[in-house]
């Protein structure tokens, strides 16, 4: 039996016992891994480095808090989530009560890509473990260090019969996709979410895909351009702009394109210094293979500001690049990297087309004091979520959902919807026995008035 098969097949009867079902069994293994990340943050925190560049204060903020905050949550909460949630009955069923309940799937398959490689991976590992499953995880073979972290310490805290992780490239992903699993949960880009959809499709395992895409920045003259340009670069070159939810691109309305230009180097200037490159606050980027294709979409552009870049340590200066065709590989793929394409517009509703004939958008965010067109991006646009007058700043809520629409993902998670994700509501109707309904029965004749009052 193969590696993989025999650990599904374990999971399976450890699942059957019913072990995984006991809510305070649930939270004792939330709890162990929150001590087990404690007492290895130094180390998790220093593979999050090798990887990716990211400083301790980064590493912390953007990925052990969000799973320490992911588990505090649940904790908070699961006795709630978990409980019998009573639903009205109708006359049809009298006398009778209705519930649902919350039910685990079973074994579950969460597979991570590199750019949050500790967030990606345990925070939806954590709602599946909350929701009473057992998990297999897949960690990205390009952030092998702190792939290697998590499979250490998950290792070290729990069963594989429980929890387990296999390391590799795509061959291993296609080895897992060949199994039935009661859910898969991937995070990564749509031309992979694709693969991982259609293997689904073989056995209709039911899948939550977040995806990214083009998020785009709509910015108007009458906002603080100061402010937003802060924010704007806050976001963008968090993690070196290797951020799904990253600003991808800005539409700015054209009084403003100036003035917000100065911002935006003002802003790169205060928080990276004259020679970010130099800055220990400034991420690389993950490998060689990104680091090319990055400098291949300097063609695409007028470099307007920034562009110096250092191979040896894979980093990219924050980079503001103009006159950019909206059909370059620039406008039309995800960027993932600290390079900013700024268009203008005329009009707002130019600038509400341009996004809304485009693929949704993971993100949008929209920096305006102007109630009408805040109201219309927030109800009218499709798009998985975002920040009026600020960037990113919607995953650092524990209690806001997380995901995208159509080719920037399906399905949600974070907080309530990721137990939910990965549960079964199950709905009972419990009928009594000291009273009969005789109307549902045969013979209809003479029945059909008061049937009809009964569902009214």
């Amino acid at each position: 039996m193969h590696e993989v098969e025999l650990c599904i097949s374990e999971m399976r009867a450890f699942f059957a016992t019913g072990t995984t079902g006991q809510v305070d069994w649930r939270k004792e293994q939330l709890r162990t891994l929150r001590k087990g990340l404690e007492a290895n943050e130094k180390q998790l925190l220093a593979a999050l480095y090798e990887d990716l560049g990211k400083s301790d204060f980064e590493g912390w903020a953007t990925e052990l808090g969000v799973v320490y905050a992911e588990i505090d949550n649940h904790l908070k909460h699961l006795d709630r989530w978990t409980a019998k949630k009573r639903v009205r009955s109708s006359l049809l069923s009298f006398p009778s009560k209705s519930y649902t309940i919350a039910q685990p799937l079973g074994v579950v398959l969460v597979m991570s890509p590199w750019n949050y490689p500790l967030q990606l991976t345990l925070a939806p590992m954590i709602s599946a473990m909350a929701a009473g499953n057992c998990v297999i995880v897949k960690p990205s073979r390009y952030s092998t260090h702190t792939s290697a972290a998590i499979e250490e310490l998950l290792l070290k805290l729990f069963p594989s019969h429980y929890i387990a992780t296999f390391q590799g490239g795509s061959e291993m992903n296609q080895q897992l996709l060949s199994y039935r699993f009661d859910h898969i949960f991937f995070t990564g880009s749509p031309s992979v979410g694709k693969v991982v959809m259609q293997s689904a499709a073989q056995t209709l395992t039911p899948i939550t895909l977040e995806l990214g895409g083009k998020s785009p920045v709509i910015v108007e003259a009458d906002c603080n351009l100061a402010l937003a340009a802060r924010r704007i670069i806050w976001g963008k070159c968090l993690n070196a702009g290797q951020t799904c939810v990253a600003p991808d691109y800005l539409l700015v309305e054209k009084t403003a394109f100036e003035p917000l230009v100065e911002e935006l180097k003002r802003a790169i200037s205060k928080m990276y210094g004259s020679d970010p490159l130099h800055s220990p606050d400034l991420p690389h980027i993950i490998n060689q293979k990104h680091f090319n294709r990055l400098l291949s979409l300097f063609e695409d552009g007028n470099l307007l500001y920034g562009g110096q870049i250092e191979p040896k340590t894979l980093q990219i200066a924050p980079t503001i690049i103009t006159d950019v065709k909206p059909d370059s590989a620039l406008m039309t793929d995800e960027i993932f990297g600290p390079i900013l394409p700024v268009l203008t517009y005329d009009t707002f509703d130019q600038a509400f087309s341009f996004v809304a004939q485009r693929e949704h958008p993971l993100a949008l965010y929209l920096f305006s004091n102007n109630k009408d067109h805040q109201n219309r991006v927030v109800t009218s646009l499709i798009y998985g979520g975002g920040c009026i007058n600020d960037t990113v700043m919607q995953l650092s809520n524990p209690h806001l959902p997380f995901g995208g629409v159509s080719n920037s993902g399906m399905g949600s998670y974070h907080a309530h919807k990721g137990f939910e994700t990965f549960s079964h509501t199950k709905s009972i109707l419990e009928s009594r026995t000291w009273l009969e309904m005789k109307v549902r029965y045969a013979p209809f004749r003479g029945k059909l008035r008061l049937i009809k009052r009964l569902f009214s």
